[in-house]
């Protein structure tokens, strides 16, 4: 079996120089992610990294990526999940890559588009001027705000504020726990206090808003290519209109002033969920990054089969 294991901040450094070499990925390889949220482990070949993922009793293998010899790491992980008695399920796929492993593989692989996986992926010059009509209703927004809040300033998150915001942030759970004792935020929390503890380790950059002391919304990002940042974290008081558009604005003007080169600002998915989807197409995304899922037809016999074992793999 291969020996997969969680990523350590040392490898940082070796990850990112595989993933910066590829095409612009999901959100799901951006190495904060992998490590905050920890699903997620990995094993390095010559020029790739191969992932394996064991989450709400779904072992999945997110496609490899990297320069090198990719054929030869999706032959491991084909013998990989033989050894372990798995299916063998690839997710994170882009639309070249069900043709690739098609090619390697004829007819071996079912696909299936993850729609409610997709990124929303805009253009920071749309987010950080918000001109034309399409954005008319958006730009009056943030006028508002600006209106009602005239002394509200914006500070880059370094490590002398991080406590500042993390009050914040920690604020807004204990305001949305008390709301919804039931609410599943745990992961959230834990992912969210690993980046307050290793925000500069990580690379992470991020913006908070604040009012006269008072920090009114936190924002929070790492590079995920050459040209993209990928958001991770965006936190506002529920209770001041329009702090969540001021902060998107503001964060994509911060990123185009300190980093010109950056042409894109990942939002990452909607999760199937209605209204995030709503409130994320409402900003006009630039692109769409697609993912798909791939599952080994072997041993799949029936129609019926196909269709709820895909369904459960791209619900979970």
């Amino acid at each position: 079996m291969i020996s997969f294991s969680r990523l350590q901040l040392s490898q940082k450094a070796q990850y990112e120089d595989i993933l910066f070499a590829c095409p612009p990925r999901s959100c799901e390889y951006s190495f904060a992610n992998l490590y905050l949220w920890g699903r997620q482990e990995a094993a390095f070949f010559p020029g790739c990294v191969g992932f394996f993922s064991h989450f709400y009793g779904k072992s999945v293998y997110p496609y490899p990526i990297g320069t090198g010899n990719r054929r030869a790491v999706l032959d491991a992980i084909l013998d990989d999940a033989k050894s372990r008695g798995i299916p063998c399920r690839f997710t994170s796929l882009t639309q070249a890559e069900t043709q690739e492993l098609e090619s390697w593989f004829p007819g071996r692989f079912l696909f299936r588009p993850d729609r409610d996986g997709f990124d929303y992926v805009y253009s920071i010059d749309d987010l950080a001027d918000l001109k034309g009509r399409k954005f008319q209703k958006k730009r009056n927004h943030v006028h508002k705000f600006r209106n009602e809040h005239p002394d509200c300033q914006s500070v880059p998150l370094e490590k002398e504020n991080l406590p500042q915001a993390r009050e914040m942030v920690d604020k807004w759970f204990r305001q949305r726990l008390a709301e919804d004792p039931h609410g599943d935020y745990l992961l959230e929390q834990i992912a969210l206090s690993r980046a307050f503890r290793h925000f500069e380790s990580l690379g992470l950059e991020g913006l908070m808003l604040v009012e006269n002391g008072q920090v009114l919304a936190v924002t929070m990002a790492s590079r995920l290519s050459k040209s993209t940042m990928d958001v991770h974290f965006e936190k506002a008081q529920e209770d001041v209109d329009g702090a969540y558009a001021a902060v998107n604005c503001e964060f994509a003007r911060h990123l185009r002033m300190m980093h010109p080169e950056l042409e894109f600002l990942n939002r990452e998915d909607d999760m199937g969920l209605p209204g995030l989807r709503q409130a994320k197409l409402s900003y006009q995304p630039h692109h769409m990054e697609e993912k798909y899922c791939a599952y080994l037809a072997e041993g799949l016999h029936e129609q019926d089969d196909v269709e709820n074992t895909l369904g459960s793999l791209l619900r979970g």
